[in-house]
């Protein structure tokens, strides 16, 4: 069994105030570092940071090896005896952090070990980055490419074109696992471009949505590579799931972490609509992630923690696979902005039509790449 070893660390200017957290991930017996995360999170305290600095480290492991044994080390004595059993975790801000981060490993699959801060450098090191770039208004970016092969070794060729057929990755860079993302057809509030999420209605498809899903499973048999499909559990999307899988004699596997954000009190309503009734709330949730639609709506921060955990089960369930992924607008912009890199505010700037295609590839050293985005060529 491979062996990593995780350091994260988080910060706060102000506790509460500016915050970051820092993660990297080593080879457990070179202590080589093979990956780094860091992020910008805006206004937390210290501990809400260290946890999400742990997150993010257990999920760059996982997506290099969903089966390592993880030796997670950090100086802050209340995330180790917290996530060690040994303190209960009372703050209502901790409990969700602790439940996501032990969701991406299995129980038993990691151990949690304190470090003074002098040996947690490099982690510390990351979590001020993120927040120096977030005071430049910005977010962290890595310094250089994860490298893909050893130092002496010369780079690979870069790729200059799609593959004609399937979307298989260069064979130099191992075998990827894929997720080819199809948006759900029309249903009827679709052309009038109402906010259709998972806290109104369940709208099914329109007689043009299952037309479109018709098209998409043409299209998918016709490639050939999809070995698995995986979807919301919405009505849309088992309609649109449920008639590729028979195309293509699969069966579909439902993830909760796949539904469309709920939309609160502007389920239905068109964008003119809600600004005209809420102009604060949505003034104020275009301009921050964390805000949330009228009426407890969901944030695409929460968005964003469940789509990569939802994310990292079919990686881990389907490692080197073509995966089909119904889902819904918002989780598969989610998906290709995590896969980019891009800012939050990434989302307000891509196109996805109805029963559109898009594909990701994810590979063994925690990369990812686009491949494809909002596809219609199959409608025409």
């Amino acid at each position: 069994m491979r062996r990593f070893v995780v350091e994260a660390d988080g910060g706060s200017r102000g506790n509460p105030g500016p915050a970051g957290y820092g993660a990297v991930v080593r080879d457990g017996d070179t202590g080589q570092i093979i990956a780094e995360a860091a992020e910008f999170i805006g206004h937390a305290t210290n501990n809400v940071a260290e946890y999400k600095g742990l997150i993010a480290g257990l999920r760059a492991a996982r997506a290099i090896d969903p089966a390592a044994a993880v030796d997670v080390r950090m100086d802050s004595k209340l995330v180790v005896e917290q996530m060690s059993g040994r303190w209960k975790i009372k703050h209502p801000d901790m409990q969700p952090l602790a439940a996501e981060a032990r969701e991406v490993f299995p129980r038993g699959q990691v151990a949690y070990t304190w470090i003074p801060r002098e040996r947690n450098k490099d982690a510390d090191r990351l979590a001020n980055e993120a927040m120096d770039a977030g005071k430049a208004g910005r977010q962290w970016e890595p310094r250089a490419p994860k490298a893909a092969a050893a130092a002496d070794e010369p780079e690979p060729p870069l790729e200059t074109a799609a593959p004609t057929a399937g979307w298989a990755a260069p064979a130099d860079l191992g075998t990827p696992t894929t997720f080819v993302l199809l948006r759900h057809g029309e249903t009827h509030l679709t052309p009038e471009k109402r906010f259709s999420g998972s806290g109104g209605t369940d709208p099914e498809l329109s007689e043009k949505g299952r037309w479109q899903a018709e098209r998409a499973a043409e299209a998918l048999a016709a490639r050939g590579s999809v070995q698995a499909v995986v979807a919301s559990p919405m009505l849309r999307t088992r309609q649109t799931a449920e008639t590729v899988a028979a195309r293509l004699g699969l069966e579909v596997r439902y993830e909760e972490g796949l539904r469309e954000v709920d939309f609160g009190a502007w389920e239905g309503l068109t964008f003119g609509e809600v600004q005209e009734r809420h102009p604060e709330d949505l003034s104020a949730w275009l301009g921050s992630a964390r805000a949330r639609p009228t009426g407890g709506g969901e944030s695409f921060t929460t968005l964003t923690h469940r789509v990569g955990v939802a994310r990292d089960k079919v990686l881990a369930r389907y490692p080197g696979k073509t995966v089909l992924v119904v889902s819904h607008v918002s989780p598969i912009k989610t998906l290709v902005r995590l896969a980019l890199g891009a800012p939050p505010d990434s989302l307000y700037r891509m196109e996805l039509s109805a029963a559109s295609i898009c594909a990701v590839q994810y590979y063994a050293d925690g990369n990812a790449s686009l491949r494809l985005l909002n596809d219609t060529g199959h409608l025409r």
